[in-house]
């Protein structure tokens, strides 16, 4: 009988199997060298025997015990008494490490600690504290990694409590970096102080947020900051829809209308283009905007630009932000204002197509591990369940 392929646990011999109670339970022995743990001498002499009962890893529905024969040694080279260990057995426990790693990924795919215990007939505590000890030991093979070259920045609401909280992503390996509290200049002085390997991250994804570009440009002398395209459009899908609105608070109330005016123009069906141009086409100074609008769209939304090619871009770009500065509305001036604070970033996205859409991503799944959880009231244990499952 191949007694790793049954057990999954190497230099182990199975003695007998039984079923008993509607267990599984498995008598074996370990085959393996036994040394001194002080010395590392293997002049040994046994001091007497005893059986260690742990739980293992269950056979579909039927709980397994696993019945180890263990001796108590006497080191004649060091004198020192000792208790036999063994391979996938931590000290004083009463399972195996592959029972507390099924425990642990029924639990991270969803199952509650209530559900769970009762199905494996532990405490719901023991889950919990299970899956504690494998989050802490996954989390400090995590710890010395240097700042990724290619780092994403957003933040995303963490609890009432404490507010936001901000999130760092590996954008070239699809994986969250680190998470922080807070979102504020004065609460993220200290962690980017700290943080290793500035020096080596050579683009930084950011929203339009002027406290994450402070920092970056503090802290990251090296590193090119890329406005995030999604944002950049909203904005100006935003204040657009601000100014249709003072244009025309009555049809700007019209939700099918709303629909319409959001989209880009490729978007729209044969039937929604007519009812569009058909609107536009009795408030002239409306149309002028929206078709404005539809260019300077089009033109965000461009990718994979070369050097020179973005070198002919650019007069575009700032023709646009200096027609919308000298336009007589509120809300097109503001937008104009906004563009031209930011268009060094902008003009990044045509050469760099990174985005934040990853980071977004993750927010996701951090929300989904806050509903498992029932909440979040200690930010370390959400932060360690994050740089874990979010990587």
């Amino acid at each position: 009988m191949d007694s790793e392929a049954v057990i999954g646990l190497a230099n182990y011999e199975i003695v007998s199997i039984e079923h008993r109670g509607g267990a599984v339970r498995i008598s074996a022995r370990y085959s393996g060298a036994i040394a001194c743990p002080d010395c590392s001498s293997e002049e040994l002499r046994s001091k007497g025997r005893y059986q260690r009962h742990l739980r293992h890893e269950s056979w579909g529905m039927r709980h397994v015990w696993l019945i180890l024969e263990a001796r108590k040694w006497l080191c004649q080279a060091c004198g020192r008494g000792f208790r036999q260990q063994f391979p996938g057995i931590l000290k004083w426990q009463r399972a195996t490490e592959r029972f507390r790693s099924m425990i642990f990924f029924r639990h991270w795919d969803g199952i509650s600690r209530r559900r769970l215990g009762q199905r494996e007939g532990i405490g719901s505590a023991t889950v919990e504290r299970w899956f504690q000890h494998v989050l802490k030991r996954l989390a400090s093979e995590r710890t010395n990694a240097l700042c990724p070259a290619v780092l994403g920045i957003d933040e995303h609401f963490f609890s009432r409590r404490h507010g936001y909280a901000t999130t760092f992503c590996d954008l070239k390996n699809h994986r969250v970096y680190d998470v922080v509290l807070g979102r504020s200049e004065a609460s993220l002085e200290a962690y980017f102080q700290a943080l290793e390997g500035k020096s080596s991250v050579r683009v930084v994804c950011i929203d339009l947020a002027s406290v994450y570009r402070a920092l970056i440009r503090k802290h990251f002398p090296n590193a090119l900051i890329v406005a995030d395209r999604f944002h950049v459009i909203r904005l100006v899908n935003h204040h657009f829809l601000n100014c249709w609105r003072e244009l025309d608070g009555v049809g700007s109330k019209n939700r099918g209308l709303l629909s319409l005016m959001r989209r880009h123009r490729h978007n729209l069906k044969p039937e929604q283009f007519v009812r569009l141009s058909a609107y536009l086409a009795e408030r002239p100074a409306l149309e002028l905007i929206y078709r404005f609008k539809q260019r300077l769209c089009y033109l965000l939304l461009k990718k994979h630009r070369t050097r020179k090619q973005c070198a002919r871009l650019i007069p575009r770009l700032l023709r646009a932000i200096s027609e919308l500065r000298q336009a007589k509305l509120a809300q097109l001036v503001t937008l104009g204002q906004t563009l031209q604070s930011w268009s060094q970033e902008i003009a990044a996205m045509w050469r760099f197509t990174r985005n934040n859409g990853i980071t977004e991503g993750f927010h996701t799944k951090m929300e989904l591990l806050s509903r498992q959880a029932y909440g979040f009231r200690n930010f370390q244990n959400y932060r360690m369940r994050v740089k874990v499952l979010c990587s």
